[in-house]
């Protein structure tokens, strides 16, 4: 049997909400392009220690460091705000800000998955993918 997510940067978030809440430092995912470019934006704006992908026989697994030893992870919330049910989109100028500038959106543009202070300085809109504080 399969364990196939219907949304699957919905499971890997609720992997890292739920690896925060018990305190663990690491987490191993199914990978796919999109989930690797997630994490990796993630861990580019320091929610995140580190990201690797490890080659597998069917797939590859992703291994998330969410903080280093001794250390408690930085993300306090992280959200999903696109769904497969209702997808959100928002031209560059109405990309949201998250707690007054000091959390992060990940915006799904043309160009890539990138932040919101990304999208509005190369003035992309796009599918807000998710929130992080």
């Amino acid at each position: 049997m399969s364990l196939q997510s219907t949304d699957p940067i919905a499971d890997l978030l609720t992997r890292i909400r739920n690896a925060a809440m018990v305190g663990k430092t690491e987490i191993r995912v199914p990978t796919s392009k999109l989930k690797k470019v997630v994490a990796e934006q993630l861990a580019k704006n320091h929610y995140l220690a580190d990201v690797k992908v490890e080659d597998g026989k069917p797939r590859g697994t992703l291994v998330v460091t969410l903080a280093k030893d001794g250390e408690n992870c930085p993300i306090t919330e992280i959200a999903r705000v696109s769904k497969p049910g209702r997808r959100v989109y928002v031209a560059a100028s109405d990309i949201p800000k998250v707690k007054q500038g000091r959390g992060i959106v990940l915006i799904s543009t043309s160009k890539g998955v990138m932040t919101g202070g990304e999208a509005v300085k190369q003035k992309l809109g796009g599918e807000v993918l998710l929130k992080v504080y």
